[in-house]
């Protein structure tokens, strides 16, 4: 991972998404109720807090889960519900130690094709179906992580020139434009609902 990330918005915090796997992973994971720029400056502050330049699966994964939600609670919290966020992202922690040997980048550095990775990626603690598959979308469009078929494992979030999630994400006009089809969805989805 040596690509240049703005999915944050903030320089450091872009600095350690575009270096570190597994801060990836943890923002992707955190992106959920909250703005997507404060999900993914999650794992810098994370990293921040445990005196560290980077997140490491096995540091997180065995430290004692009440010290560690305390740390995602400190003021700013990491996230709008840190205790809960807490344990998910050491359960993803653990997962990451348990299968991978604590290297996240090993989840889809020899996946055979797209298929493969997005059922890694679903078997992920956190990660539902379009959790996955947009993340697959930002390891495609953004870290250069394309097995075969990895478009057509992400769906429409793989889709060439589409303003659709965090995979899409390139700096201030482009979160304009996720934003703006994110506020479109929700309304249409609100007149489906009114719609006899």
């Amino acid at each position: 991972m040596t690509t240049s990330i703005h999915l944050s918005q903030q320089p450091e915090a872009d600095e350690l998404l575009s270096r570190s796997p597994l801060a990836a992973l943890v923002g992707m994971l955190l992106d959920q109720q909250i703005p997507m720029e404060w999900a993914f400056t999650g794992p810098y502050t994370i990293a921040r807090r445990l005196g560290a330049d980077d997140l490491d699966a096995g540091q997180i994964a065995a430290y004692d889960p009440d010290a560690f939600a305390e740390l995602l609670k400190e003021k700013p919290a990491v996230h709008r519900y840190p205790g809960s966020m807490a344990k998910r992202v050491q359960q993803l922690c653990r997962y990451v130690v348990d299968e991978y040997d604590g290297d996240a980048r090993a989840i889809w550095r020899d996946a055979a094709d797209g298929t493969e990775l997005l059922a890694r990626l679903k078997a992920l603690p956190g990660f539902g179906d379009q959790k996955a598959r947009i993340f697959l979308a930002l390891l495609g469009k953004q870290y250069g992580v394309r097995p075969e078929g990895w478009r057509e494992a992400a769906g429409a979030y793989g889709e060439l020139g589409a303003y659709r999630s965090a995979a899409d994400i390139t700096g201030p006009e482009s979160l304009a434009k996720v934003r703006a089809h994110k506020q479109e969805m929700k309304r249409a989805a609100k007149e489906a609902k009114h719609t006899p």
